[in-house]
């Protein structure tokens, strides 16, 4: 066991690959750079990985067939890399049971497929109640949660918290809630420098009300409730979508449907979100499941009331009417009403200076002073 002297922790990270404009993959980055300023010596463990940062990388990468031999066959991996190799613990953020600790940061994959079942058909449900991946999923969801080797878990969000018990045999005092950090300084309402410029770019005056989605992956994030939204408030409001989706053309023809195709504009992954905050009037992000995105904490530092809903860990930070408003991610017809709301400029700017007060808390410092906390703790370190 390692001294509270000069010898560094060695700690493991795992992570499969890093995709710039993924969340779990900045998060991991982010805390990456703040613990290695501490007396951490980091290793990430990953099939790919092209961030950067003061640790070492060790590629664990075996070929594969389908969606449930990568993950099946990534887990086996690293755990046998794990045997030749000495850490002081092993957080991983893949469901591998060979860890000491796991960051639930994808959450509870049991709830998502009850959240995912509200909006598929009859058919798509029973293919997925019979899909081999997900089967494969629960299974090792359950081996990591019910896995008595298991130190810890981190949860970013209460929400996820109550799931985990909720569904699993794990003892209480195992989980520990861990919010995301943010950047406050890089994600500040600054970034409304460029909002003039942005908006004249995209087709919006300055008394346009603009509400920004910003995430890839539409489904998931609620994007068919937010195009129903804009269009049930009636009130000339534009919807900026920035992210991917193969099927983005079934959303762009929900938009014609509905008759708003000249106020939703896609426009792609963006390498830096900050110019679309500081131009937007609100962020609205109605996700059917999202434990806390980094997405609702970026838009709130950046001045940004928040519109999301009730399964998204990020609501826990929303104090309704005052920064924000929370509602089930299918009831249109609330989400209709919070956009009017919020297509007030003056009100939403007015909410948004909450906004940024409500996570200033959450700095990137603070959560890698938790992360350390926990460390020492699981250690026996106690000066």
């Amino acid at each position: 066991m390692p001294s509270a002297g000069d010898k560094p922790l060695r700690v493991a990270i795992i992570r499969q690959s890093y995709r710039p404009d993924g969340g779990a993959e900045r998060f991991v980055s982010r805390a990456m750079e703040a613990l290695s300023e501490q007396n951490i010596e980091l290793t990430v463990i990953a099939r790919e990985w092209s961030g950067t940062g003061s640790f070492q990388t060790l590629l664990c990468n075996p070929s594969y067939k389908g969606r449930v031999a990568r993950e099946q066959g990534f887990s086996e991996a690293v755990c046998a890399l794990l045997k030749e190799h000495e850490f002081d613990l092993v957080q991983s953020h893949e469901r591998v049971p060979c860890g000491d600790i796991y960051r639930a940061g994808d959450g509870v994959h049991r709830e998502w497929l009850r959240q995912r079942s509200r909006v598929q058909g009859a058919l798509k449900n029973w293919l997925q109640s019979r899909s081999g991946f997900h089967r494969y999923v629960l299974k090792a969801e359950r081996a990591v949660f019910e896995n008595p080797e298991l130190k810890a878990v981190i949860c970013n969000s209460q929400m996820v918290r109550d799931e985990i018990l909720q569904n699993f045999q794990i003892p209480s005092e195992r989980i520990h809630v861990i919010y995301n950090g943010v950047d406050l300084a890089r994600f500040h309402p600054d970034c409304r420098s460029q909002r003039e410029v942005m908006r004249r770019k995209h087709g919006a005056d300055e008394t346009t009300p603009v509400m920004l989605f910003v995430g890839s992956g539409f489904e998931r994030k609620g994007l068919a409730s937010a195009i129903r939204a804009v269009a049930g408030a009636n009130k000339g409001v534009h919807l900026w979508v920035v992210g991917k989706d193969k099927h983005q053309p079934r959303y762009e023809r929900l938009a014609r449907r509905l008759g708003i195709q000249k106020q939703v504009h896609f426009l792609g992954v963006q390498q830096d979100v900050r110019p679309f905050y500081g131009a937007a009037d609100a962020f609205l992000f109605p996700t059917l499941y999202d434990p806390f995105p980094n997405v609702v904490l970026e838009a709130m530092a950046c001045g940004l009331p928040v519109i999301t809903s009730n399964k998204c860990g990020g609501a826990e930070y929303v104090q309704e009417g005052k920064n924000g408003m929370v509602a089930d991610a299918l009831d249109i017809p609330s989400l209709s009403g919070a956009v009017v709301v919020l297509a007030d400029q003056e009100r939403a700017r007015v909410m948004g200076d909450v906004a940024r007060s409500s996570v200033m808390t959450l700095d990137i410092s603070a959560m890698a002073q938790q992360l350390i906390q926990l460390y020492r703790n699981l250690l026996g370190i106690t000066s």
